[in-house]
């Protein structure tokens, strides 16, 4: 059973800068695709940003440009760095996996995942 745990979550001020971590245990996370997800209150899921075992990536049009998700996979753990924060982006974040190398083309869906981590709160105050 595959096991995905987040954290670098917290407050910071609008402007600033996150860098939020999830760690893989229990499957082969270097052969998988891999996303960040956000939920505020009161709103659906969000899909943020995915990674594919070849490195390609994509965004959604609401963080691209200030977010950046990569992956160390000798760490077995993806990274989202969240620049130009804004109250906007306030949420809690989801790691997600799902068991395919390159599908990131269909994260928005919502039979895409296999597992999902926790979550970590992140929090932006103007």
């Amino acid at each position: 059973q595959g096991q995905l745990v987040e954290s670098g979550g917290g407050s910071v001020q609008a402007g600033g800068s996150l860098r939020l971590s999830c760690t893989a245990s229990g499957y082969t996370h270097s052969s998988n695709c891999m996303a960040w997800f956000r939920e505020a209150p009161g709103k659906d899921r969000e899909a943020v940003a995915c990674v594919n075992s070849d490195y390609s990536t994509l965004y959604s049009d609401s963080v691209k440009g200030r977010f950046t998700i990569s992956r160390d996979n000798a760490k077995k753990t993806i990274y989202l760095q969240m620049d130009g924060l804004e109250p906007a982006d306030s949420a809690m974040y989801y790691c997600a996996t799902r068991l395919e190398r390159n599908n990131c083309r269909d994260y928005r869906q919502r039979t895409w995942t296999d597992y999902w981590g926790q979550g970590t709160q992140v929090t932006v105050s103007t």
